[in-house]
């Protein structure tokens, strides 16, 4: 019996040890918004001892020592420290420096009948205006971006598109004046849900109105009449940008010369609406927006639902044969037993990106830019549906300080029976056109919304190895284009023998990308 005790003392005490020697910290560099391992409030220590065990020589035999959990050690870590940090001084800042910013004392009527008072837009610009202001572009980001797409002078910080900006460059600054800006929505400067309501004077958190990529596109026009540019020479964006981009060339079709969407759609996809509400969902069941129901600014944010949310985002972001040839199948540390914690090198590399971002980005705008995003249709009929309850809530500009009305509170409820199938898998293999009625339909529609583009010369730019904007959408846009008459259409889908890097290809492909929009805008 004294042999037995004696065993597992010792697997218990190394148990308590190996956290601090654990894999993952030999393997993935700490970033900001994490704590070492080893710093614990006497508040948790006083918990662990309260809830410890009787005595180890009172423990019973052991068959295997319990497994550590070092990754989860340190999200309660980061929360204790965070929680120190938000009673004494002000939540991280989610600017990314010096920018100039566009306020608007007019209000703004968005398209599902919320109203801001006023707002901010953030941007930046490169370049220098001509005297007809005829030579102006409006690059339009991705969901996460700032307006910092390249350095600037006040802000010399290298930025997201920093190599496709500037002299010579397929952005060339010697050209043209481009002029780029954070969303409506965002978090980087222009108004969204951190941001003040100059109504309540407390941040507007989850009381923010449902966005569209039309509203951050009439926020953007907003900014182009503050600075007197009436026509733009062109309308670039990729990604999310590249939905903008479309609709910024349907929405304000006399003022936009020419349109390049790389990397987008003309509609959101189920699969990317999917992966989209997988993010929302991991984000809003964090603790600390659940219990507060996004209202956060005040105490702890979800940084470990951000965390989660961002390495789902991220698997959608590159692709598997990119991943196989970085990562393969290799460990972290070979020579150590697997752990249930990050092990695989893809799996630090998830961890280590979730980490990183998990404070960089408000929470609640991760949720309405990317429903956003999911609401994103060109379709015609979506358009006159719009346009309808723009003009049902057009009112609402004129008694905006006023209450609003109880039917103004979102009624949304779960169905009581659970969704089923009207098709099965099996039929829609077995039919050589599945549902082609309704797919004809839906052409007729996109064909309808997508008419104002006819006389509009417009480069669509695709990417093989893309699963969250396949590059079928792509070809969607470019035939739904031709159909509508436009004689002007560029169409370049790059084959994963030219890149590899997924959706990201937009980032970092300087010659396929970049080569191609160099030649569109001449």
């Amino acid at each position: 019996m004294k042999s037995s005790i004696s065993a597992a003392s010792v697997l218990v005490r190394a148990v308590r040890a190996s956290p601090r020697t654990s894999l993952w910290h030999r393997c993935v560099p700490l970033p900001s918004c994490q704590t070492p391992r080893g710093i614990r409030t006497e508040s948790r220590r006083t918990a662990q001892v309260a809830t410890a065990p009787a005595p180890e020589q009172d423990l019973p035999p052991l068959s295997n020592p319990q497994l550590a959990f070092p990754c989860l050690d340190n999200v309660e870590q980061r929360t204790e420290r965070l929680s120190r940090r938000s009673m004494s001084g002000p939540e991280p800042s989610y600017t990314t420096g010096k920018h100039e910013t566009f306020h608007s004392d007019e209000p703004i009527l968005l398209d599902w009948g919320g109203v801001l008072p006023s707002f901010d837009i953030a941007y930046e610009t490169w370049g220098t205006l001509n005297a007809d202001q005829s030579n102006a572009i409006l690059l339009h980001t991705g969901l996460s971006a700032s307006s910092h797409a390249h350095s600037t002078a006040a802000n010399p910080k290298a930025g997201w598109w920093e190599r496709f900006i500037g002299p010579g460059a397929p952005l060339d600054t010697d050209k043209y004046f481009v002029i780029c800006t954070n969303v409506l929505g965002g978090c980087y400067g222009s108004t969204g849900p951190s941001s003040i309501d100059p109504v309540s004077q407390q941040p507007y958190a989850t009381r923010f109105p449902i966005l569209t990529m039309h509203d951050m596109v009439r926020a953007q026009f907003r900014l182009l009449d503050s600075l007197n540019i009436r026509k733009l020479y062109a309308s670039v964006g990729c990604s999310m940008g590249g939905m903008q981009s479309l609709a910024a060339g349907i929405l304000e079709n006399d003022r936009v010369g020419r349109v390049a969407s790389v990397s987008g759609c003309a509609r959101s996809h189920p699969y990317s609406i999917a992966m989209r509400h997988t993010q929302r969902q991991v984000l809003m069941s964090d603790p600390a927006w659940a219990q507060t129901r996004g209202n956060y600014y005040n105490t702890v944010p979800p940084h470990q639902g951000m965390k989660l949310a961002r390495q789902i985002a991220t698997v959608t972001y590159r692709s598997g044969p990119e991943w196989e040839k970085r990562f393969g199948r290799q460990r972290a540390d070979s020579s150590k037993p697997p752990a249930l914690c990050p092990d695989f090198l893809i799996e630090t590399y998830l961890d280590h990106a979730g980490e990183k971002w998990c404070l960089e980005y408000d929470a609640n705008s991760l949720l309405y830019v990317s429903k956003a995003m999911d609401l994103f249709d060109l379709g015609k009929q979506t358009q006159e549906a719009t346009a309808k309850r723009r003009q049902d809530n057009a009112g609402r500009l004129q008694g905006i300080m006023s209450q609003q009305k109880p039917n103004d509170v979102c009624s949304l409820a779960l169905p009581e029976e659970p969704y089923e199938e009207t098709e099965s898998s099996a039929d829609i293999m077995a039919s050589e056109t599945p549902s082609s009625a309704h797919l004809k339909s839906a052409d007729n529609d996109l064909v309808r919304g997508m008419a104002p583009l006819r006389d509009t010369p417009t480069l669509v730019l695709g990417v093989a190895s893309d699963i969250l904007f396949p590059a079928f959408q792509q070809r969607e846009i470019a035939e739904t284009l031709r159909k509508v008459g436009n004689r002007s259409v560029t169409h370049i889908e790059l084959g994963e023998d030219k890149s590899m890097f997924g959706h990201d290809t937009f980032l970092l492909d300087l010659e396929g990308v970049g080569g191609e929009i160099r030649r569109f805008l001449g």
